[in-house]
């Protein structure tokens, strides 16, 4: 097992909050001295199907304490999902069916696995349904009971449905109980959560003093970025790399990116010192590019294999007109007119006067009739096409001009 400031120096890194840093290096420290691992939870609503880059950075973090030393636990939510967790929602979700998440919950261990140790001796993994399912009418009374009505409507994704006039389910209330509860029954030392889930995991520190046990640490991180630079990533966005993805999808994926995210996504989804990502991200001294394709090499390799960064690094710049020359050092950047954006969409033939590629909408539809115009290395093969843009793509007309695309 590692040292304390060791540990420390790997856990706390990429959190937003931890409640408390104090508390955190006294269990760390404990454990060291009595070699007994930390129980650190984490839980997980089989809710959809496939993770994506997103669902990684907490499960990198408890990848953290496994190789400290410590035990993960993760709790498969098969019961909370039933409800749906109403964290950062403006409408209640809908119930699933038991198969919709016995199906999905076996595709989230599939995928989780590609990130976590699920060695017995690194890796407990439980079902909630195990302790809330046999609760009877009087337990969830008793269980209602160590909380108040004015504590739930703390909660900002409450609050706001309330002042906006929308309306709050009372099943909605019982999921932050029922997830607190969970750290009663497993005894957890530490919660992980995103932040949106820092209402349930502090509630679980209360669940536990009423148990008479001792409140969890809550070590919260952020929620990424998605590949358009503003929402977090999410698939109903689109904004999104799922962790199945092929090897030259996902780089080229990250190659999108927004330079003002590579610190960011260094920081979470990599394990590159942080003095290292502040120096090649730095564009007095490198070119924003190398550094990308430093990050996206990096992801590759965690997913597809030592290597395969790669040879997907090859495959992206023979298809953008062959080896990593094949794109100038000097892109400038062209922000989108809204007036032909609609949700992320716009018309080929639009998108290509808006960049000055055409003056006019016949010289654009010509020019895509010829093969001459690439978006991101595809060729643009329908001038009246709607196609999805992102910031950070690359447009290409011809050999010689370039827009690194901004979305307004």
């Amino acid at each position: 097992m590692r040292s304390v400031d060791e540990q420390l120096a790997i856990l706390v890194r990429g959190c937003e909050h931890i409640y408390s840093a104090e508390e955190l290096s006294r269990r760390v420290a404990r454990s060291v001295e009595t070699k007994t691992p930390l129980r650190v939870k984490l839980g997980m609503d089989p809710t959809a199907p496939d993770l994506t880059l997103g669902h990684t950075v907490v499960l990198r973090k408890l990848r953290d304490f496994q190789d400290c030393g410590h035990k993960a636990v993760l709790i498969i939510g098969d019961y909370t999902a039933r409800i749906g967790d109403p964290s950062g929602r403006s409408k209640t979700r809908p119930i699933l069916s038991d198969e919709e998440v016995t199906r999905n919950a076996r595709t989230y261990l599939d995928q989780a696995g590609k990130v976590l140790s699920l060695s017995p001796d690194k890796m407990e993994i439980r079902r909630n349904s195990e302790w809330l399912a046999p609760m009877d009418f009087a337990d969830v009374i008793r269980m209602a009971a160590q909380t108040t009505v004015a504590r739930m409507m703390e909660r900002d994704t409450f609050s706001k449905r309330a002042k906006a006039g929308q309306e709050v389910y009372a099943h909605e209330l019982f999921y932050p109980m029922m997830q607190a509860r969970d750290s009663v029954e497993i005894g957890s030392d530490v919660e992980l959560g995103g932040t949106d889930q820092t209402f349930n995991n502090l509630l679980g520190r209360e669940f536990q003093r009423n148990a008479g046990q001792p409140p969890q640490v809550v070590m919260v991180v952020p929620l990424l970025i998605g590949l358009d630079g503003k929402e977090k990533m999410s698939k109903s966005l689109g904004n999104y790399v799922g962790v199945t993805e092929g090897a030259s999808d996902m780089f080229g994926k990250i190659m999108s990116i927004p330079d003002s995210l590579m610190v960011n996504y260094f920081e979470l989804l990599t394990h590159v010192p942080m003095q290292t990502v502040r120096e090649i991200t730095d564009p007095a001294r490198h070119n924003p590019r190398d550094a990308k394709i430093m990050l996206a090499k990096d992801i590759v390799d965690q997913y597809h294999g030592s290597g395969a960064g790669e040879v997907a690094r090859k495959e992206f710049f023979r298809i953008h007109g062959g080896g990593q020359s094949g794109l100038p050092d000097d892109i400038p950047d062209h922000v989108v007119s809204a007036a032909i954006v609609t949700d992320g969409y716009a018309a080929a033939a639009d998108l290509v006067v808006d960049c000055g590629f055409a003056s006019s909408k016949s010289e654009a539809r010509r020019l895509v009739s010829e093969r001459g115009v690439r978006l991101d290395g595809n060729t643009l093969e329908d001038a009246q096409a709607i196609i999805e843009i992102r910031s950070g793509q690359i447009i290409q007309r011809g050999k010689r001009q370039f827009k690194r695309l901004v979305l307004p």
